[in-house]
């Protein structure tokens, strides 16, 4: 499975503002809880990014995964971290997990480890 995962990051950016020109409080709304749950508190985001990443990888959102590992970068996280918190969802979500590991994260930290260096 080979993915374009910059196309996929911009589609979901830009499909979030596309949305929220005819359902506008229902995005606001959501991003209203991202924004409450990746405020630093006893975490810091990068932590939460992590998490972020296995929660995608255990759930196999192709979206998720490639936000995530973007935002987790941009938190200052390094690819082997990345990796790691994407093992700790295989060892929860087996095989499948690890398909998307091996795949989708990897293209995306590909992708995106450059910028954040």
């Amino acid at each position: 499975m080979a993915s374009n995962v910059r196309e996929t990051l911009n589609n979901f950016v830009g499909g979030l503002g596309s949305l929220g020109e005819t359902n506008g409080e229902m995005v606001n709304a959501f991003m209203g809880l991202l924004g409450a749950a990746y405020e630093p508190k006893a975490l810091d985001v990068k932590t939460k990014e992590l998490m972020s990443v296995g929660i995608a990888c255990y759930t196999r959102c192709e979206y998720c995964i490639v936000y995530h590992t973007y935002k987790a970068f941009e938190a200052g996280a390094t690819k082997e971290e990345i990796l790691e918190s994407a093992m700790v969802a295989v060892a929860f979500g087996g095989g499948p997990s690890m398909a998307y590991s091996v795949t989708l994260l990897k293209e995306s930290i590909a992708e995106f480890e450059n910028e954040f260096k």
